[in-house]
């Protein structure tokens, strides 16, 4: 079954590039115009996964990203014209998985969709749930329970915490985590996995002691901390 692809984007020919790319790729395509469209669109379809400019008409990219963020942890890749680095860090505490600054290559946006639809596809495939200290990964599902209640974790912040647990106790460096989850053509630097720890964090409660700095060498997952 092919994955359908969610493309927000105002200017018609980058989303007409976006989506001839994506449909040669067996992709299925919905395209939204503004903010208000593609909350609609993203309400009636099943999207596996949303490339989201952020200056839009109507409802801004980061309004929509948070609006989507309340009901789904659908991966979400932001795309914009502007590259400050505070702007890169909102996107991210905003739930966003990951940021692409215009003009961008096609290709590379491809492959940036690819590995985040892949990554999801894989715990999909499992079968299996991986526990510790009230801390419960249920990867068919892709859902996590603190103590019972379910935790609307993101894409990014799934994937982070799963390859933590799955190393616990060991530590994993900054570097690590950044192939892992971000890949090779990765453009942020420290302050942006920086983030997406501390949101993640922020959704594990009293239990986010679990995840423990350990300086100037990264961070692990800790029973007993």
């Amino acid at each position: 079954m092919s994955r359908t692809i969610l493309i927000v984007e105002d200017e018609n020919i980058l989303r007409e590039i976006m989506k001839d790319y994506l449909l040669e790729e067996g992709y299925r395509v919905i395209e939204a115009i503004d903010g208000k469209q593609a909350i609609s669109l993203f309400q009636e379809y099943e999207v596996d996964l949303i490339l989201l400019d952020i200056m839009l008409p109507d409802l801004d990219g980061w309004s929509v990203c948070k609006r989507i963020r309340k009901t789904s942890n659908v991966p979400i890749i932001i795309l914009t014209a502007r590259s400050d680095e505070d702007d890169t860090l909102l996107g991210f505490e905003l739930g966003a998985d990951d940021y692409v600054t215009k003009p961008y290559s096609p290709p590379i946006l491809l492959a940036r969709a690819k590995r985040l639809l892949e990554s999801r596809h894989i715990h999909e495939q499992q079968s299996d749930t991986l526990s510790s200290r009230g801390i419960s990964i249920h990867f068919p599902s892709r859902t996590v329970s603190i103590d019972g209640k379910s935790s609307g974790l993101t894409h990014t912040e799934f994937e982070i915490l799963a390859y933590l647990l799955k190393n616990k106790g060991i530590i994993i460096s900054r570097e690590q985590l950044v192939l892992k989850i971000w890949g090779y053509d990765f453009t942020g630097d420290d302050r942006t996995v920086n983030s997406h720890i501390r949101n993640l964090r922020s959704k594990l409660g009293e239990h986010a002691k679990h995840i423990v700095t350990v300086v100037r060498s990264g961070y692990k997952f800790e029973e007993e901390p």
